[in-house]
C-alpha cells in the first residue's frame, strides 16, 4: 500500500504540475505561448507518461473521481478509496505550492486565476453554473467509460495509457473555455487554495460533477462487459 500511495501522490503531482504548470507558465507566454491546445496536450501527456511509468503499481488513477468511479465499477476495493484520494489531493496541493514558488520568481507576479476552475465570472468564457455542471459531468462520464473499456480483459493490452491520455487531451480541448477543465477534484483543489476565496467557494462543483459523472460512466461501462459463454 505504501508504494501504491506514493505513486498516486507522484502521479497526481505530475498531472497538476505539468498540466496546470503549462497553463500558468507557458500558455500565454509572449509570442511563443502554447495556448489552449498546448495546455490540453500537456494534461494528456502527464497521464500518459505516468500511467506507463507506475500504472502497474497502483492502477494509475491520479484522480479522486477515477478512484471512486473504478470503485463503483468493481475495479477498486472500498478500503483503498480514502487512502488513494488523500494521496491524490496532497499530491495536487504540493504541486500547486511548487508552481506558486516558481511563478512568484517572475517580476510583477500576480496570482490571478492560477489555473483554477470556475464558473460564472470565474469561467474563462463566463459560462454559467449549469453549463459548467453539464460539461464536467459529461466529460467525466465519458472519461470513466473509456477507462473502464480500455482496461477491460477484452481490450488490446498495452494501449490503455495512450487511449486515456488522448481522452484527457480531447476533454481539455472541449472544456477549457467553460471551466478551465477539472474532471479531477484533486487537480481543482490544489490551484484553488492559491487562487483565493472566490475559487474556493466554487470548488464544490468540481468535486460533485466529476464524481457523479465518474460513477455513472463506470456503471454504464459495466453493461458492456463481455463474459465467456459455454459452448453447447
Amino acid at each position: 500500500m505504501r508504494k501504491r500511495l506514493a505513486v498516486e501522490f507522484l502521479g497526481t503531482f505530475w498531472l497538476t504540475f505539468g498540466g496546470c504548470g503549462s497553463a500558468i507558465l507557458a500558455a500565454a507566454f509572449p509570442e511563443l505561448g502554447i495556448g489552449f491546445a498546448g495546455v490540453a496536450l500537456a494534461f494528456g501527456l502527464t497521464v500518459l507518461t505516468m500511467a506507463y511509468a507506475v500504472g502497474s503499481i497502483s492502477g494509475g488513477h491520479f484522480n479522486p473521481a477515477v478512484t471512486i468511479g473504478l470503485w463503483a465499477g468493481n475495479r477498486v476495493d472500498v478500503k483503498d478509496v480514502v487512502p488513494y484520494v488523500f494521496a491524490q489531493v496532497i499530491g495536487a496541493i504540493t504541486a500547486a505550492a511548487a508552481l506558486y514558488f516558481i511563478a512568484s520568481g517572475k517580476p510583477g507576479f500576480e496570482v490571478g486565476g492560477f489555473a483554477a476552475n470556475g464558473y460564472g465570472d470565474l469561467s474563462p468564457g463566463k459560462f454559467s453554473l449549469s453549463a459548467a455542471l453539464a460539461v464536467e459531468f459529461i466529460a467525466t462520464f465519458f472519461f470513466l467509460f473509456i477507462i473502464m473499456r480500455v482496461t477491460s480483459p477484452s481490450a488490446v493490452h498495452g494501449f490503455a495509457p495512450l487511449a486515456i491520455g488522448l481522452t484527457l487531451t480531447l476533454i481539455h480541448l472541449i472544456s477549457i473555455p467553460v471551466t478551465n477543465t477539472s474532471v479531477n477534484p484533486a487537480r481543482s483543489t490544489g490551484p484553488a487554495l492559491f487562487a483565493g476565496a472566490a475559487y474556493m467557494s466554487q470548488l464544490w462543483l468540481f468535486w460533485l460533477a466529476p464524481i457523479a459523472g465518474a460513477i455513472m460512466g463506470a456503471l454504464f461501462a459495466k453493461k458492456f462487459d463481455t463474459r465467456a459463454t459455454a459452448q453447447p
